[in-house]
C-alpha cells in the first residue's frame, strides 16, 4: 500500500466516523502541521460542525488519552471532549479548539519585553487548570493512564538521556563511572522530595500543550501522564526554554502555584505535602532535573537529528541551567555540576553581540560531515573545493594550511579558485541582500574539501573578506572549523 493510499484510508475512516456522529460528511478535510510526535491530525468540517480527527499509531496514548479526557471533564477541567473512537483507538474524533497556543501570547512581547497583561492573566488560569487536574483521586487517574509511575527507573532514564544525547553528541569529556555516582545520589534526592507528592503528573505541561479558545486555556497532549510528583509539572511550565520567563516571574507564579494548590488540598480537608521552604527546595531540585531532561531531548532533536525548533530552544535551556548553578543546586554533585558548567560555556550557542545578519563562512572537511547549523536557521549555501587541484598531494604543502602563501601561490596560479570564489560570491550576494533589507539575523555558507586545509580554507579567507568589504551593513565571522580557528571580520 503506497503512502497515498494510507492518508486516503485514514481520511475515509475519519469521515465515517465524522458522519456516523454528526448525520453529514464533512465537506472539507485539512492535514493539520504535525508536532513533536508520530500522531497525525486533521480537520474536518461541514456547515457549522467541525472537529479534530486524530490518527495514531500508539494505541497506549490514545486510550489514555479518551479516558483521561472523559475523567477530567467530568470534573469540570477544561480539555478536548472526545466524540468519537474506533474500536482499537487507532482513530478518534476530538473537539476543535482552534490554532492559538498560549506559547503564541508568550511570543507578543511588550516594548520592554515584559509579557501582556493578556498572556500573564492566561498564565495564571494555566496554572489553575493544572491545579483542578492534580486534584483529581490519584485512583481514578491510575485506571486511565497507560504508563508506569515516577520511579527510579524513569529517573536513570531521563539522566542517561542528557549524557547520550546531549553530553556525547556535544564532545564533551567525563569520568563516566563518577557521573553516574552523582546521577545516583541526585535520584535519590528526586525520589525523597518525590514520595509524598503523589497525583497525576503530566509530564509535558508547557505553552505549546494549551490551547487558547474562547478567551480561556484547555489542556491538550496529556496522554503521557502518569502518577508522579505534581510539582515536575509546574517546573515544566515555568522553566520551558522558549518561554523565555524571568527568574522574578517563575518565583511570582511559582508562589501563586504553591498558595492554588494548598488552597485546593484544605478544601479538600487535606493538608499539602509541602512546608513553603520545602516547595522551594523541591522546586529548585526538579528545575535542574527536567533542565537535563529536555536537554537530552534538545540533543537528541536538535544536534543529531538537526530539526531547527530543537536547536533553537537550546540557548535558553542552557540559560536556565546556568541559573540553576549560581544558585547551588548542583553543589553536592560536583562531576555533574562540572559537566554542566562546560556546557554553559559552549560558544556555539553564546549570545551573539551583533545586530543585523550575521554570515558565518566556514571552511571544512567533507571526510567529518557538514558544519552544524547551531542557529536553528537551516539553510545556506555549501561549495564543493574538490573539482580544484589539491596542494595537498605534494609533500611540501601537507603540513601548510590555505592561509599560507604557498599554497595560495599554487591555487592562484592555476586560475581555478579565482573563478571559483567570484562564482560563489555572485551567487550568495543576492540572499545577503535579502537577509538585510528583511532583517534576518543568519546565514550560513560553507567551502568543503576532503581535508578542510588546503583549497576550503583559501576559498572561505578570500570569499569571508569579500563579502565583508561588500556589505559593511552585515557581521562576517570566519571559521575553520578542522583548525579550530574562529575570527570576526
Amino acid at each position: 500500500m503506497s503512502k497515498e493510499d494510507i492518508v486516503n484510508k485514514d481520511q475515509d475512516k475519519l469521515a465515517e466516523m465524522f458522519h456516523n456522529k454528526f448525520g453529514i460528511y464533512p465537506v472539507r478535510v485539512m492535514k493539520l502541521p504535525g508536532a513533536g510526535s508520530a500522531r497525525k491530525y486533521y480537520r474536518l468540517a461541514a456547515e457549522d460542525v467541525c472537529c479534530i480527527g486524530t490518527v495514531s499509531d500508539d494505541l497506549t496514548d490514545s486510550r489514555a488519552f479518551v479516558s483521561l479526557s472523559g475523567l477530567f471533564r467530568k470534573y469540570n477541567i477544561n480539555v478536548p471532549e472526545v466524540y468519537a473512537h474506533s474500536a482499537d483507538f487507532r482513530y478518534y474524533l476530538q473537539q476543535d479548539l482552534g490554532d492559538e497556543q498560549l506559547f503564541d501570547l508568550l511570543k507578543r512581547r511588550e516594548g520592554n519585553g515584559d509579557l501582556t497583561d493578556t498572556a500573564v492573566e492566561m498564565v495564571k488560569s494555566s496554572i489553575d487548570e493544572l491545579v483542578k487536574v492534580q486534584c483529581v483521586d490519584p485512583v481514578e487517574i491510575g485506571g486511565c493512564v497507560g504508563y508506569a509511575a515516577f520511579d527510579r527507573r524513569q529517573v536513570m532514564w531521563d539522566l542517561n538521556y542528557f549524557k547520550y544525547e546531549y553530553l556525547k553528541p556535544s564532545g564533551v569529556a567525563f569520568d563516566e563511572n563518577a557521573l553516574e555516582d552523582d546521577f545516583e545520589r541526585f535520584a535519590e534526592c528526586i525520589l525523597g522530595y518525590a514520595a509524598e507528592d503523589r497525583g497525576f503528573m503530566y509530564r509535558d505541561f508547557q505553552s505549546r500543550n494549551v490551547q487558547i479558545w474562547q478567551g480561556k486555556p484547555w489542556l491538550i497532549d496529556f496522554q503521557g501522564g502518569r502518577i508522579g510528583p505534581r510539582i515536575y509539572d509546574i517546573v515544566s511550565f515555568l522553566w520551558q526554554a522558549k518561554a523565555d520567563f524571568s527568574d522574578t516571574f517563575r518565583q511570582a507564579m511559582s508562589q501563586l502555584y504553591y498558595t492554588r494548590i494548598k488552597e485546593a488540598f484544605s478544601s479538600k480537608g487535606e493538608s499539602y505535602c509541602y512546608t513553603e521552604s520545602e516547595f522551594k527546595s523541591a522546586l529548585n531540585v526538579f528545575a535542574l532535573f527536567r533542565t537535563l531532561q529536555v536537554l537530552g531531548a534538545y540533543g537528541l532533536r536538535g544536534l543529531v537529528e538537526r530539526k531547527a525548533h530543537f536547536i533553537e530552544s537550546i540557548p535558553n535551556a542552557l540559560k536556565n541551567l546556568d541559573s540553576l548553578l549560581k544558585i547551588g543546586v548542583a553543589d553536592e554533585y560536583p562531576v555533574l555540576k562540572k559537566v554542566c558548567e562546560q556546557i554553559c560555556r559552549d560558544e556555539r550557542f553564546e549570545p551573539d553581540s551583533h545586530s543585523g545578519l550575521l554570515i558565518t563562512v566556514f571552511s571544512f572537511s567533507y571526510k567529518k560531515g557538514y558544519p552544524a547549523d547551531y542557529t536553528g536557521n537551516g539553510g545556506g549555501f555549501m561549495f564543493d573545493c574538490r573539482g580544484m587541484h589539491n596542494p595537498g598531494r605534494y609533500e611540501e604543502y601537507k603540513p601548510l594550511t590555505g592561509r599560507d602563501k604557498p599554497v595560495v601561490d599554487f591555487l592562484e596560479e592555476r586560475g581555478e579558485v579565482q573563478k571559483f570564489c567570484a562564482t560563489a560570491i555572485d551567487l550568495v550576494s543576492p540572499s545577503v541582500e535579502c537577509y538585510i533589507r528583511r532583517g534576518f539575523s543568519n546565514l550560513q555558507i560553507g567551502f568543503g574539501c576532503t581535508g578542510g586545509r588546503h583549497r576550503s580554507v583559501y576559498c572561505a579567507e578570500r570569499v569571508s573578506r569579500a563579502l565583508s568589504e561588500k556589505f559593511p551593513d552585515a557581521a562576517v565571522r570566519l571559521i575553520h572549523r578542522e583548525q579550530g580557528i574562529i575570527k570576526d571580520l
